[in-house]
């Protein structure tokens, strides 16, 4: 899963050569929720009617606006920065998992959430100032907001929709969405792109592995993980995330300053600091 969703930072970049950020956020949605769309037909009855208003809200905050802050965020941002701040979905799964599902914060628990947003402002603050409109790291702010909203999906799943699959339940939260971000797409150059500017079915082609892979089957496999585990070892697959992103960007030619890798390190510690207490 790992490796799925850290390869998905540098396909939102080559997708971004040619559309929009919300040209490509409304055109992954759409895929990711054709590509399962059999399997939410199939099985939308065996969801209960009381099950209905957490599937939509994990729908909304955990596919459907991400999508869209992830792709405007790497406008600007670069890939591997991107990925590394990702990683912040651990600190915001304890946070809202404390203020609304009771789960325990330790001393030390916060200390790691404490020097995890201490990591995010050295990452998103701190390169910036090097090399003046280089990085564009504020944009960094987008995927803050991103992973906050990642942070309520994977608590909703947990506490308020555990017993129902993990493929019936990415299946029918994708079908939640899915057209909203398609009747979006219907009202921006997609089409016209696709038809006229060179490159747009090569830039497309990566926004569908994005699709099919990060968005619906890494779906499917998150979904799973939360029901076999907990919430703060599920989030935990952001260690190795970032490596994967990074790597990702390097190869890529993405130019990484000192003070992102100092930021990076201080926010792994952090959500170190988070999963491995009790």
């Amino acid at each position: 899963m790992s490796l799925v969703w850290g390869t998905s930072f540098i396909l939102i970049k080559k997708g971004l050569t040619v559309f929009s950020s919300d040209e490509l956020g409304s055109v992954r949605i759409t895929i990711a929720c054709l590509s399962l769309l059999p399997f939410a037909l199939k099985n939308i009855k065996q969801v209960a009617p009381e099950k209905w208003k957490y599937i939509v809200t994990s729908g909304i905050f955990g596919n459907l606006f991400p999508a869209f802050l992830f792709a405007y965020a790497e406008t600007k941002l670069a890939s591997g920065l991107a990925g590394v701040l990702n990683s912040l979905t651990a600190l915001f799964t304890l946070i809202i998992g404390a203020i609304f599902f009771q789960q325990k914060i330790t001393g030390f628990r916060l200390a790691g959430i404490l020097i995890g947003i201490a990591g995010t402002a050295i990452l998103i603050w701190g390169g910036a100032s090097r090399e003046t409109g280089a990085s564009h790291a504020s944009f960094g702010i987008y995927i803050v907001v991103a992973t906050l909203m990642y942070g309520l999906s994977l608590n909703l799943i947990k506490h308020r929709l555990q017993g129902i699959p993990a493929l019936t339940l990415a299946s029918v939260a994708l079908l939640s969405v899915g057209p909203l971000a398609f009747v979006y797409l219907c009202t921006t150059s997609f089409f016209y792109k696709l038809a006229h500017v060179p490159g747009a079915y090569e830039a497309l082609f990566y926004i569908a592995l994005l699709a099919v892979f990060s968005t619906a089957i890494g779906l499917v496999l998150y979904n799973r993980l939360i029901h076999l585990t907990n919430t703060v070892f599920a989030s935990s697959s952001t260690y190795l995330m970032p490596i994967v992103a990074l790597l990702w960007g390097v190869l890529d030619g993405e130019q990484i300053l000192f003070m992102h890798y100092m930021g990076m390190l201080v926010i792994l510690a952090g959500v170190l600091m988070v999963n491995r207490s009790r």
